[in-house]
């Protein structure tokens, strides 16, 4: 196995990049394969590829990356995510050569690269990934440092998942669309020499649990084991390596070697997560000026104690005892965050924290990011003796008493349109409570309102005024004393109603609707439109069977230029404009204009002008029904005393 120059971190765009070479190159490009090789796959489809015998490094240079690998709790399974960062001059060096080696293929090899050739790399890269080693290995026993049969890691086709981040930038000020005459319909390219950063990502397929397998270790992790990599051509690369919950699981010695020389390197560091996990950080480097010098990372592990060892010491930030925690009963819940759990003690191993239950049924741990979480049947409280624990087993014998327990409970609705009903009910657990909320959607609030609650239920009204139509919860905090302050955030399936928008026609300095052309041939309608909800509204004209959506909008403020011709064609001379104004939930308000002509002609009149189109329109209102005028009043009128509000 360390012999193997296969890369651990054989991500998406290079093993493609292999594959395609093998696909699309000539035999002479191909040192590795023999003339009976490149037979045999000369007719084969895209899906039947062989990509073993490659690196990554062989082709791709990478400014850094990063890759983490989990061993799973069966020791049998990994699953490992990968990302590669390529900046500057190297990202335009790897489009070039993708679309090189594309040369033959429609679009290929003509300096630029395209959506479609992106698609055809991302379709059958895990097919080719399954055909290449991880350069990883495991051993359990005495330290090993090669020559042995290792336990190697393999990839697993239906676990790969692969991306990428701006091979193709979108948007790109160079990007046109595809010139071959065999291009998909929405593809587009850019050139090669684009210098855009771009990231490649391989991680687990949605829905699978691992993408690396190997024979499960005999004693799973729980007696001396060895792992090796081979780390040739890794550049510039950190390694995350996590380990199942082993109680006393440490690193006792590591190695860098060249060609079996050890050398100078990076250690390994140790961090134990607040789960009891182990996790290592390794850093690696390897100066392309070396090849082809093989260079392989060992890493032994153990579980025998260590010569010294520190007890965990609880510290001034910890609550004081007998103090309370609140929960959500009745599932898993979030009690402390990891981030303020963590000041609670110290230990130079880390630590962990332990209750045991009065009732039973209670139960506790924390997760890999330190966050407590607390699960519960649907009683109210209960108390827990909790201590502190570090990896290898030290704990410390000072405990703390805690009381965990729902604070209250709560109902929410709404009744008027405006507001949530926020019904709160104490259930004993404190005496009393200082609680603030307001609606909430996503990042938007609504005002915050404040109660004190003692014993008895208290309804308070949160406003939901500048919040959009849809789903909205109450989001919020209590307080009590001797109490850990409660963070809640509340989803009674609330939906806030969309209100139409408010449409009104401006008249002119005349008195008018409707400023006329001096050609005779158009009129401009001016007027003001707003959305109680604050959403977007769409306007659309209707004159004479056509429709015009040409609005210019500056605020709430729109304008629109209305052609008379369609009307003229149709002998029309007194123009029943409707404009209708639609939000992003579809509510629409309509308004009716009455414009005349008044360029036309009485019959009676010699071809003077008709001064009743000035009477008409003198009040300076637009032309409307009663209905119509009714509904637009009374929406101005609510929007208008919500404001007040």
């Amino acid at each position: 196995m360390a012999g193997n120059r296969i890369a651990v971190h054989s991500t998406a765009l290079s093993l493609i990049v292999l594959m395609i070479m093998m696909i699309l190159s000539p035999v002479a490009e191909h040192p590795h394969l023999n003339e009976e090789k490149i037979s045999e796959t000369s007719g084969r489809q895209l899906d039947d590829v062989d990509c073993s015998g490659y690196t990554f490094e062989d082709l791709f240079d990478y400014n850094f990356a990063l890759f983490n690998i989990n061993i799973e709790d069966d020791w049998a399974t990994s699953s490992m995510s990968a990302t590669a960062y390529v900046n500057g001059s190297n990202s335009a060096t790897v489009r070039e050569n993708l679309d090189g080696l594309f040369d033959g293929a429609p679009g290929g090899n003509n300096s630029w690269i395209s959506t479609d050739e992106r698609e055809a790399v991302r379709e059958i890269g895990p097919k080719c990934i399954v055909d290449m080693d991880t350069r990883l290995g495991i051993r359990e026993g005495i330290p090993h440092r090669g020559g042995v049969d290792w336990n190697d890691f393999e990839f697993v086709e239906e676990g790969i998942a692969l991306d990428e981040v701006d091979l193709v930038p979108n948007g790109h000020a160079e990007e046109r669309n595809c010139q071959n005459l065999l291009a998909s319909n929405n593809c587009t390219e850019v050139p090669v020499s684009v210098t855009d950063d771009l990231q490649i990502s391989l991680f687990v397929k949605g829905g699978e649990s691992n993408n690396m397998r190997f024979d499960q270790l005999p004693n799973k992790g729980a007696s001396n084991f060895t792992l090796a990599l081979n780390v040739t051509n890794m550049t510039n690369a950190d390694l995350l390596l996590t380990f199942p919950i082993i109680q006393g699981l440490r690193i006792s010695n590591f190695s860098m070697q060249d060609d079996g020389v050890e050398i100078n390197s990076y250690e390994p560091e140790e961090t134990y997560l607040p789960d009891g996990s182990l996790m290592i950080k390794q850093h690696v480097d390897y100066d392309k000026a070396d090849w082809p010098i093989g260079r392989n990372l060992f890493i032994d592990f153990t579980t025998s104690a260590p010569e010294s060892n520190d007890i965990p010491q609880w510290s001034g930030a910890a609550p004081n005892n007998n103090s309370i925690i609140p929960v959500m009963t009745g599932m898993e819940y979030l009690a402390v965050s990891g981030e303020e759990i963590s000041t609670w003690a110290s230990d130079s191993n880390g630590w962990t924290m332990e209750c045991e239950f009065a009732n039973p049924a209670w139960s506790s741990r924390q997760d890999t990011n330190g966050n407590f979480l607390v699960t519960s049947p649907s009683t109210t409280s209960t108390t827990a003796e909790c201590s502190i624990k570090d990896p290898f087993g030290a704990q410390n014998n000072d405990t703390l008493t805690f009381t965990f327990g729902q604070p209250f409970t709560s109902e929410g609705q709404i009744n008027d349109g405006e507001n949530i009903d926020f019904t709160i009910t104490p259930t004993g657990l404190v005496s009393e409570l200082s609680i603030v909320a307001h609606a909430h959607q996503s990042q938007t609030m609504g005002t915050s309102r404040s109660v004190s609650v003692t014993t008895e239920s208290v309804t308070i009204p949160l406003p939901m005024e500048g919040l959009k139509p849809g789903n909205v919860m109450i989001m919020g905090s209590a307080q009590s004393s001797n109490m850990l302050t409660f963070n809640f955030m509340l989803d009674f399936e609330l939906e806030k109603e969309s209100l139409p928008p408010v449409l009104d026609l401006t008249v002119n300095f005349e008195g008018k609707n409707a400023t006329w052309d001096a050609s005779g041939y158009k009129f401009t309608l001016r007027g003001e439109v707003l959305d109680p909800d604050g959403e977007e509204v769409s306007l659309v004209l209707n004159l004479c069977g056509y429709q015009a959506t040409d609005f210019t909008k500056v605020g709430k403020n729109w304008e629109i230029d209305v052609s008379i011709a369609t009307c003229k064609q149709q002998g029309i001379t007194e123009y029943d404009v409707t404009i209708k104004a639609t939000d992003d939930s579809g509510k629409n308000s309509t308004l009716s204009v009455l414009v005349k002509d008044p360029y036309e002609t009485s019959d009676n009149s010699g071809g003077s002008s008709d001064d009743s189109d000035s009477d008409s329109e003198s009040s300076g209102l637009p032309s409307v029904s009663l209905l119509a005028t009714l509904s637009i009043t009374l929406l101005g009128a609510a929007f208008a005393r919500r404001k007040l509000e």
